[in-house]
């Protein structure tokens, strides 16, 4: 494993035998999907041992508007409040994990990192690796030992709008959601169907094998170069709301790529009128 997909990428029988050790890394478990609500039911039943859990919509975003989006950035501060009721420390890695490829937990993966934490990384494959690994998983809540960590927001780059429209023509502006609603096919969230001008579309599902583990480094970089993402020109993702986009961002980190996230993305763009629209398979 490359050092650079090392620092985005931990496997199961690793984190496994880190967590035998003393400075074991706190686990959180970041069970969400769109329109599913059951996530904490779920940890509940089972999970990583010693996980977290870690409610989405109200511990990674700050409540929605029309003027934001629908997963805003949280305040510092209540992230830094949430993180230590977490258990996270300034001093000891954080695993992130979740049941749908990462592509949730990459979400937790980012705000930790873009807050100042070096040391985030996903579980890859999430909690199907962990089960198909032959490791137990525990039930019931885990009540973390307050934690420490000093947010200190700004260690990854983000984009607002302007500079969202600037990169689609200056760089390249990934669009990491499901092709049809990049073409505007359907649009089953937001108020407007398709995709900031000049933008590429690489929906986030591109970036994992069948198993539901990230695709191997050489896949992975072959994705991004016929994307134009890994040439050396600023890159820069989106999605519907700045959720699965921190998961494109993940995957170019492993190839040692580093992308902005347009927080507000298509969920704030499509609520401006004033933005223009684009439609259909091309940029």
């Amino acid at each position: 494993m490359s050092a650079a997909r090392e620092r985005v990428l931990v496997g199961a029988p690793a984190l496994a035998a880190a967590l035998d050790a003393a400075d074991a890394p706190v686990v959180l478990d970041v069970r969400w999907a769109l329109g599913v609500t059951d996530g904490r039911e779920r940890y509940l039943a089972g999970h990583v041992p010693g996980a977290v859990y870690v409610d989405l919509e109200a511990d990674l975003a700050a409540p929605p508007s029309p003027a934001r989006g629908r997963h805003p950035l949280p305040d510092p501060d209540d992230l830094q409040a949430a993180a230590r009721r977490w258990g996270v420390r300034g001093d000891r890695g954080v695993v992130v994990y979740d049941a749908v490829g990462g592509t949730s937990a990459a979400r937790a993966w980012w705000l930790l990192r873009w807050a100042g934490h070096a040391d985030v990384r996903i579980l890859d494959g999430g909690l199907d690796a962990w089960e198909r690994a032959g490791l137990a998983t525990a039930a019931g809540d885990v009540r973390a030992e307050p934690g420490d960590l000093v947010v200190v927001p700004g260690a990854l780059p983000v984009l607002d709008a302007d500079a969202a429209a600037d990169l689609a023509t200056s760089g390249v502006l990934l669009d990491a959601r499901a092709g049809e609603r990049y073409r505007g096919e359907v649009e089953p969230v937001d108020p407007r169907a398709g995709h900031v001008p000049g933008a590429v579309s690489a929906p986030t599902t591109g970036n994992l094998a069948t198993d539901g583990a990230f695709l191997d480094e050489p896949a992975l970089r072959a994705r991004f170069d016929a994307l134009g993402a890994a040439d050396g020109r600023a890159v820069g993702v989106y999605c519907g709301s700045g959720v699965t986009a921190a998961h494109e961002v993940a995957a170019l980190a492993t190839l040692g790529v580093e992308a902005a996230l347009y927080a507000g993305s298509w969920s704030q763009w499509s609520n401006d009128p004033a933005r223009p629209v684009a439609t259909g398979p091309a940029a």
